[in-house]
């Protein structure tokens, strides 16, 4: 295979015990007589050499012919194989990998003393992977899978460039690194107890007590671990994250379950012990909007997920996220996707002037004397129109969604039975044993059609999903399924609680314009709950906003326009937007900013007029 060509098998899919080794079979290198592709067992002595199954390929990169054969792809009835041409200015050898034919990373990120700096880039492309050798997690390879990583070669691979000294002083210990997790909510299965047990033996710089206050977690210090929601476990895992005493701070994923508030308030917390107490942060994160807000400069990452990623030079924050965004980046002459993200042509759109399918009078709901209480005015939501729901978590409105879905009755005012509700829910259980294309066929006569495929497969990316159990998906792609099978109903009303969540940048958009493209299309109607502005701005027509006191009381006025409804929820917050001048991206003004302190002024928080 020529140089800048891998090969990558997918462990998961590759079932030698239900085929006939296509792939084998018709590789030309090995109808000549070469051992090309040959089974695990085969090609090595010891079964310490490869990771899986004796009887699963082994494809040698050496005598592949690379991307312009592909017969071993195109043969494989489980699509397990990936042949790929690496970017020819990719002269460089991986900084780690997984093992034969499994995922290739190629460059690190550089984190800056005294500066915020920020990753972006698709899921499954490496991130994880480079913050976890940066924090001293695991040892680059430098893609020699099969000897044990050494502290010398990989210095010797990086002496004269930025990383050298951090790894230095890594190796020798003279770094001390703090670490957030990726996915919190797996921190009660590794801790049982307390919250202030576990912030406790965390507060190294004696911060605690101020993070408890700012991040809003004083109700749930006496509780378990194992009973807060997942918003509150983000926020108890950067509190433990940012109270020990660390040289640098790696944060991996700060939004998820948390609303805007809670997220504007986590940005600001970090930039402020960047700022004032010189400490370096390396930040993972979907939200653009967010990321612009905290970051001094930012790496991205692209390639292809789950078989090889790239982590960029730094670049700066504005042109690094509108690089990403147009698809194209300038210094390395890369195109990462065919077709840029926009903006211009979507918000604010003007209020749809349909016919209501829903019509509700005043809602009250009350969980009991003491429990939180919700109160709805009366409003409407119109044929064809997407409804943006927006607030703070715990304000109510996944309790709205779930009374017009009929999942709960309101204790005053009356909801429409008759509607057919499709409904998504915030937090998504499955524990059906059955594949997913068997479970989206026994929602829609159309799964499989041309235009099923091409009005949901393909935009919400389930093609390499569909033999997979449902039990063995990831968050992301549980989350993709969900939005496929709201969708695939027919309903008068489509109801989706939180959809971004668990999904990366490009993930987002594709759901987004799937979302969209069904209700223009098909003339339906859609309720879109979520914390993602980008989400909201590219999707709603109009805006519901939710206010109140978080677990005690909420309260929802009449649905508004883009403009007016924004005005008053990111008023609420204190913090102003403006679209950038090349993408029209919505972009957080910096507070106290002069264009921050003019929009206030003006009392346009949702872009300047």
């Amino acid at each position: 295979m020529a140089e800048d060509s891998i090969a990558v098998v997918d462990l998961d899919r590759c079932q030698p015990d239900r085929c006939n080794y296509e792939c084998a079979n018709f590789c030309p290198p090995n109808r000549t007589g070469k051992e090309c592709i040959i089974t695990r067992d085969e090609r090595y002595e010891s079964a310490e050499l490869y990771e899986g199954g004796p009887d699963q390929v082994s494809i040698s990169e050496e005598i592949c012919l690379g991307e312009t054969c592909g017969i071993c792809v195109e043969k494989c009835p489980f699509d397990a194989i990936e042949i790929i041409n690496l970017p020819q200015e990719l002269d460089e050898e991986p900084v780690h990998r997984y093992g034969e034919n499994a995922f290739a990373l190629y460059g690190l990120p550089a984190p800056e003393e005294g500066k915020v700096t920020g990753i972006l880039g698709p899921n499954g492309i490496g991130k994880t992977t480079a913050v976890r050798i940066l924090a001293n997690e695991m040892m680059p390879n430098l893609g020699e899978f099969h000897t044990e990583p050494d502290w010398d070669r990989v210095l010797d691979e990086y002496r004269g460039t930025e990383l050298q000294d951090y790894l230095e002083e890594l190796r020798d210990g003279d770094v001390t690194v703090a670490r957030k997790p990726q996915y919190v909510d797996q921190i009660p299965d590794q801790f049982d107890g307390k919250t202030r047990d576990l912030l406790e033996r965390t507060d190294e710089r004696g911060a605690l007590d101020d993070l408890v206050e700012r991040f809003g977690i004083g109700a749930v210090m006496d509780q378990d671990i194992d009973s807060i929601s997942g918003g509150e476990l983000q926020r108890v895992a950067m509190t433990a994250t940012l109270a020990r005493d660390a040289d640098f701070y790696f944060l991996d994923e700060i939004t998820p379950y948390l609303d805007i508030g809670q997220r504007v308030t986590a940005a600001r917390i970090i930039r402020e012990l960047a700022e004032e107490e010189d400490r370096s942060m390396l930040v993972v994160e979907h939200d653009l909007a967010i990321l612009d807000l905290l970051a001094d400069g930012v790496h991205l990452a692209y390639g292809r997920p789950s078989a090889f990623g790239i982590i960029t030079p730094p670049k700066s924050v504005r042109n690094g996220i509108n690089e990403y965004l147009s698809g194209y980046l300038d210094n390395e002459n890369m195109r990462i996707r065919e077709e840029a993200i926009t903006f211009e042509e979507h918000a604010p759109r003007t209020a749809t002037k349909a016919e209501a399918v829903v019509e509700y009078p005043d809602l009250k709901k009350s969980y009991g004397e003491g429990e939180f209480s919700l109160e709805v005015e009366a409003g409407k939501i119109h044929e064809s129109e997407v409804l943006g729901v927006v607030g703070p978590n715990g304000i109510g409105k996944s309790t709205f969604a779930q009374l017009l879905a009929g999942k709960l009755e309101p204790d005053e005012g009356e909801i429409n039975s008759r509607l057919e509700i499709s409904y998504k829910p915030q937090y998504i259980d499955i524990d059906q044993h059955m594949r997913v294309d068997a479970f989206l066929r026994s929602i829609t006569d159309d799964f499989g059609t041309s235009y099923w495929n091409t009005e949901i497969a393909q935009p919400l990316q389930l093609e390499r999903v569909m033999e997979q159990n449902l039990t063995d998906l990831s968050g992301g792609e549980r989350q993709r399924v969900a939005i496929a099978a709201c969708l695939s109903k027919d309903a008068d009303l489509y109801l989706l609680d939180e959809p971004s969540a668990h999904l990366d940048v490009e993930q987002r958009v594709m759901a987004t314009s799937a979302i969209r493209r069904y209700a223009e299309n098909h003339d339906a109607t859609a309720l879109v709950i979520d914390h993602d502005i980008y989400m909201i701005d590219l999707l709603s027509d109009r805006l519901l906003v939710f206010d109140g006191e978080p677990a005690e009381h909420g309260y929802a006025s009449t649905p508004t326009s883009m403009r007016e409804g924004m005005n008053e929820f990111l008023g609420n917050l204190d913090i102003t937007f403006r679209r950038d001048e090349r993408t029209k991206r919505p972009r957080v003004n910096k507070p106290g900013s002069q264009l921050d302190r003019q929009q206030k002024k003006d009392g346009e928080y949702y872009y300047s007029a």
